[in-house]
């Protein structure tokens, strides 16, 4: 892990830890033990103690007493929580971009929606996962609300881990991500802010579904594993 001056020490150890768990590296109820990250990193336990507090509070660890800190477990309740925030936020944020945006500010917009179509193309997961996360994080400055910039800090990690979840649930899925993205920009190019909101809503509602349909995938994996070994 490379150390960046302009983010304090504990705050990109929870970065490097949160990619590992958004990534799948770390999977739900694994351990993450202190002394160990704090040697692998070459840090004191005390700033990888205040790394676990941060992504406890963004919701993908949970510490216990004697346990110490465990991955989260990213359950059906807690997904359809995040997804009814998340469309309560952006909503707002593109009902703002829709009706504020000036013609200097479009640039960045066009070139990312230029970029996820060449991830889509490339049938690039990882790509185009930045990409629409980037996308929707430039939109942010025109809500121009500092306490909306907080709330979307803490739940932006376990936004990705589920978004990173539902891209690889089929390839097909990066097309039908970016149709909808594509609509949503052209709403809000026409200003009509009404139907950017509609279309934000229909965006998240389908990737929490999918992600919803990936974790019975898993659980059912789980549940045929079981039972061939109990035989």
């Amino acid at each position: 892990m490379s150390f960046r001056a302009n983010e304090s020490l504990a705050e990109q150890i929870a970065h490097h830890l949160g990619e590992q768990i958004i990534s799948g590296d770390l999977v739900e109820g694994e351990r993450i033990q202190e002394m160990r990250i704090a040697g692998e990193l070459e840090v004191s336990r005390g700033a990888v103690r205040e790394a676990l507090l941060i992504l406890q509070r963004r919701h993908l660890i949970e510490i216990f007493p004697r346990r110490g800190a465990v991955v989260a477990e990213l359950s059906p309740h807690l997904v359809k929580g995040l997804y009814e925030m998340l469309v309560l936020h952006y909503g707002l944020i593109v009902q703002r971009a829709a009706e504020l945006w000036r013609q200097d500010e479009l640039q960045p917009f066009a070139a990312l929606m230029a970029e996820l179509q060449e991830a889509v193309e490339a049938q690039d997961i990882e790509r185009f996962f930045e990409g629409g996360f980037t996308l929707l994080g430039n939109a942010t400055r025109f809500a121009a609300n500092p306490y909306l910039d907080t709330v979307l800090a803490d739940l932006q990690p376990s936004a990705r881990r589920a978004s990173y979840l539902a891209l690889q649930l089929s390839r097909r899925e990066l097309e039908e991500s970016f149709g909808y993205l594509r609509g949503l920009m052209d709403a809000v190019l026409q200003r009509q802010s009404e139907r950017a909101v509609e279309l934000v809503e229909e965006y998240l509602m389908h990737q929490r579904n999918l992600v919803l349909e990936s974790l019975l995938r898993v659980k059912q994996i789980e549940m045929a594993w079981a039972r061939r070994h109990r035989r």
